[in-house]
């Protein structure tokens, strides 16, 4: 007779998505090989891209700044999502021997039948509710294996607001022309719309009770916290590698960007082409007065962050050789930051 997996359970006690990513990651990198592990957490406010999605095309990033909404990359495929205190999110870990997505996928539906709600998976990543006028997603995942470890991870919506979802990941209406990922949206619903009394407290009962179940064995739920990563150097390490601009702008895919305004002294039309959250050429077209100014902005911009600190910095260089235009460079100066977004 076979032994039954050992389990662990972690519950996540904070809201942060970086600490949420980075404890996701650092459980996937550290895992016990003999263990069938299940994660479940939930992130405040948070808009999550893809690893090979772009942020300036996928994201309204200007609204997300305003209304303080963080920006997380994770390290799996898939599209942007927004997440809020109305998700939560599951992870399962394993030794890539011991993975079973299909056995997940049961774990999940189980868990929703114990609510109460009935669904089914639909194509390779999704669970949804079949309605008359059509199925509804409740659920999205994603995947990713290494030679000898796995994970599936997605989220499921218990009270999220919708309307919010779609003002974060409708693109601003700049002229940008991506070569990256688009995400494709999904008629989405709450679990709450078919069950009333749905709560993450309840959702992850059931989580918890499938999972036991299905795999034969129980666990006391591990609860994690920030001041956990004191004591994990290696933990705090990746934390500050999902908080750092580089990773969860820099790591864009290319794509084009385009600027044109009327300025006081004269008409200004940029095009930036970036990758990897640089500008790799640029080509500014004016016709203002100061010849020598408007080419000396095109080297400065070129291999500047495509964010307002590189705008800034590009900025600052033509000033020092051109300091007599003071007033015409503070204004394009607001102009160009105001551009980028971020």
């Amino acid at each position: 007779m076979s032994q039954a997996p050992r389990v662990r359970i972690l519950l996540s006690e904070t809201y942060n998505p970086w600490f949420n990513l980075a404890t996701e990651d650092w459980i996937f990198r550290e895992l016990d090989p003999s263990t069938q592990t299940l994660f479940l957490w939930r992130n405040d406010n948070t808009v999550v891209i893809g690893r090979n999605q772009n942020p300036w095309s996928e994201c309204n990033l200007t609204r997300m700044e305003e209304d303080q909404v963080f920006l997380a990359r994770r390290t799996s495929g898939g599209g942007a999502v927004f997440h809020d205190l109305g998700n939560t999110c599951f992870t399962f870990l394993s030794a890539k021997e011991g993975y079973n997505k299909t056995a997940n996928v049961t774990i999940l539906l189980d868990a929703l039948s114990r609510l109460g709600v009935t669904a089914q998976a639909s194509g390779r990543n999704d669970l949804v509710i079949p309605l008359e006028d059509g199925p509804r997603k409740i659920s999205g995942s994603a995947y990713r294996e290494t030679k000898d470890r796995a994970f599936h991870h997605g989220t499921f919506l218990i009270h999220a607001n919708l309307s919010r979802l779609a003002n974060y990941l409708t693109p601003h209406p700049k002229k940008l022309e991506s070569k990256g990922s688009a995400s494709v949206r999904s008629r989405v619903m709450n679990i709450r719309d078919l069950q009333p009394e749905a709560s993450h407290e309840s959702l992850v009962k059931a989580m918890i009770g499938a999972f036991c179940d299905f795999h034969g064995a129980t666990a006391e739920p591990e609860l994690l916290e920030p001041s956990f990563l004191e004591g994990q150097p290696s933990l705090q390490r990746t934390f500050d590698h999902y908080a750092s601009w580089d990773w969860r702008f820099g790591n864009a895919p290319r794509f084009s960007h385009q600027m044109v305004e009327y300025l006081s002294w004269g008409f200004f039309e940029v095009h930036v082409d970036a990758e990897n959250g640089h500008v790799t050429r640029a080509q500014v077209f004016s016709d203002a007065l100061y010849p020598d100014l408007v080419q000396d902005l095109q080297t400065a911009i070129t291999g500047k962050p495509h964010s307002r600190d590189g705008m800034r910095q590009a900025v600052a260089e033509v000033r020092a050789r051109h300091p007599s235009q003071e007033r015409e460079l503070g204004e394009l100066e607001t102009w160009l930051m105001g551009q980028v977004e971020v």
